[in-house]
């Protein structure tokens, strides 16, 4: 359990790290935003955490139960109700992010475009892609919709009330807030990373923002494999 544990940190803090903005802040803002995150996610690991694709893949890669995850209640970029029940039979790729984001959320959904069609075309591996939006006051489904064609219409996009929003980013342990706020402008500091869900709706990877489109392609299909097999 603690290496789950210092596993989900590592994935946790590192994308914070990676942030254009993130850089620009000066170190007393960067402390109290891991002091925020250390309180939200309730654990403090001090050891040095496994690099990707070293040591143990079962203890450090997959999650056994209900680690991260659970119920809840949005609306899809038509305005369809959308639950977790939605999720069963299908394997997941799911990545929490808002359409405003200047940088790493772009990427990342480029990323995400890239490794379904690695997965349909070279492995026949069908995913479904959904992006959760950290943003709901300015993501409504509308304009979610329009944002996310501009990537891949196959992505699902997922918004809500932020109570519903806040509650499910807690489920799965998505670190957010606001920074930088000007009136009705500004950036929403956050993790980046994706979860792998399998057709239980059940969290078995979780995925950051090191894996190039390649890499993920790789990890989501060695999952699939083990679970097929």
């Amino acid at each position: 359990m603690e290496d789950q544990l210092g596993q989900i940190m590592e994935s946790l803090v590192l994308p914070l790290l990676c942030t254009r903005k993130m850089r620009n802040q000066p170190a007393a803002s960067i402390g109290a935003g891991f002091a925020g995150l250390i309180a939200f996610v309730h654990y403090n690991d001090e050891k040095r955490a496994v690099p990707k694709g070293q040591g143990d893949h079962n203890q450090t890669n997959a999650f056994k139960g209900p680690v991260i995850g659970g119920p809840f209640s949005l609306v899809n970029s038509e305005g369809q109700a959308f639950t977790e029940k939605d999720l069963l039979g299908n394997w997941v790729l799911l990545y929490f992010g808002y359409t405003s984001s200047p940088d790493v959320g772009p990427e990342q959904l480029q990323t995400m475009a890239k490794t379904i069609d690695i997965l349909e075309s070279k492995q026949k591996i069908k995913i479904l892609p959904i992006f959760v939006t950290i943003d709901p006051q300015r993501d409504n489904p509308s304009h979610l919709r329009a944002y996310l064609k501009e990537f891949d219409p196959r992505i699902v996009g997922l918004t809500g009330p932020v109570s519903a929003i806040r509650q499910m980013a807690q489920e799965y342990r998505v670190f957010f807030k606001r920074v930088e706020e000007d009136g009705d402008d500004y950036l929403v500091e956050s993790s980046h990373n994706m979860y792998l869900l399998n057709p239980s709706a059940k969290v078995v990877r979780l995925l950051g923002m090191e894996y190039n489109a390649d890499e993920l392609a790789e990890a989501i299909t060695s999952e699939v494999k083990k679970a097929t097999t």
